[in-house]
């Protein structure tokens, strides 16, 4: 096998080869290489193509002076530092790996399916992140966004809860490093979990006005639903055609796509039906679909505009809101028991229903004054 010759330049320590050129069959170019002697021993290297490189025997005698001076590395040395880098990449700590790492260890954690919903729907933008390259500001625009996207102040402060809850699990494993805590600092929103928001009678005819104007009477029929089920927003999004039972009147809540996990169902009531018959469908498998005929992301700017338009205070919640003025009026009627709203809004547990139980009070109060009504003059 024959060498192939070397051809000198005019810069010392500098020649080439000639090579066949990448990405041609018959077109050849140089290939430059320098030579060098430092600390005793002689140094021979390839410094790069002609064409691909953009390599000339300047360009070569500069790499030259700077790997005497030890001010460059050799392009061994550069690849094997970023083999090491991209090693180190995909070995590094970050959320979602602790989230992977979490889910295993706390599988029997009666909330996990929460947080796996939360996660999922919320935090997957932190998933390549590592704890310690987080500061606080990323942490309030992340709250900020939650919250222009119409997320309830406790559905905020469950996300955020799981993301410091993380960062503190992965340090505690020693699986990550502890971020510093003058850049990160988690400021979680109080609840005030009484707040029903309640409509009035006339704020709730306002609202029905107010979604009668709009042009896409379809996408108001979804607000129309959340006031006469007080189904969530996740629910309504995620809505089937084939969870709508019109035989049997009954409307399904699938659980792969609700925090708790699991399959609830609750009824379809007469105006229920209505609202749902309207709704004209099209090719989507979803009642309320998206842009691209999937599960629907958001419906702000209608839930904003209508809000305005009815004139319901600035902090009206547009579906917790709803949701809340439904079990108001059912709780206020007298003809609902604290029980029975459990059920229909799919409470887990009755304290989550217990912040109507004043509601309730005072439609016993009602009911008893009827008895007193005898005794009045007419």
């Amino acid at each position: 096998m024959s060498t192939v010759k070397r051809i000198s330049t005019k810069y010392p320590g500098v020649y080439y080869r000639e090579a066949k050129r990448i990405g041609s069959i018959q077109e050849t170019e140089k290939v430059y290489y320098i030579v060098f002697k430092k600390e005793g021993k002689i140094h021979e290297e390839k410094v790069g193509r002609q064409y691909s490189d953009d390599m000339t025997p300047a360009k070569a005698a500069t790499i030259r002076a700077e790997r005497i001076e030890g001010k460059r590395a050799s392009r061994k040395e550069e690849r094997d530092a970023a083999k090491a880098a991209e090693e180190a990449e995909r070995n590094k700590v970050t959320i979602g790996k602790i989230w992977e790492e979490y889910q295993i260890i706390r599988a029997n954690k009666k909330s996990l399916v929460t947080d796996q919903y939360n996660f999922k729907n919320h935090l997957t933008e932190f998933a390549d992140k590592r704890p310690e390259d987080l500061i606080t500001l990323d942490i309030q625009k992340f709250r900020v966004k939650l919250e222009n996207e119409g997320l309830s102040p406790a559905s905020v402060k469950h996300c955020l809860v799981l993301l410091r809850m993380l960062i503190n699990w992965g340090v505690k494993q020693g699986i990550c490093v502890a971020p510093d805590p003058a850049k990160l600092h988690f400021d979680i929103p109080k609840l005030d979990n009484e707040k029903t928001e309640m409509l009035s009678e006339e704020q709730i005819r306002a609202y029905i006005e107010a979604l009668d104007k709009e042009a896409d009477q379809n996408l108001a029929a979804l607000f129309r639903l959340a006031l006469v089920t007080g189904m969530k927003k996740s629910a309504l999004f995620n809505l089937k055609w084939s969870d709508c039972d019109f035989e049997n009147k009954v409307i399904v809540l699938r659980g792969e796509v609700a925090k708790k996990g699991h399959t609830e169902r609750i009824p379809m009531n007469d105006m229920a039906l209505i609202i749902l018959q309207s709704v004209e469908r099209g090719n989507s498998e979803y009642v309320f679909p998206g842009k691209d005929g999937g599960p629907r992301k958001e419906a702000r700017r209608m839930a904003q505009r209508v809000k305005k338009v009815a004139g319901l205070p600035d902090d009206f919640r547009p579906f917790h809101g709803l949701r809340h003025a439904f079990a108001s009026h059912l709780i206020s009627s007298g003809k609902v028991s604290l029980y029975e709203l459990q059920k229909l809004l799919t409470h887990s547990s009755p304290k989550m229903t217990q912040r109507y139980a004043h509601l309730a009070d005072e439609a016993l109060k009602n009911a008893s004054n009827v008895a007193s009504d005898m005794f009045k003059d007419e």
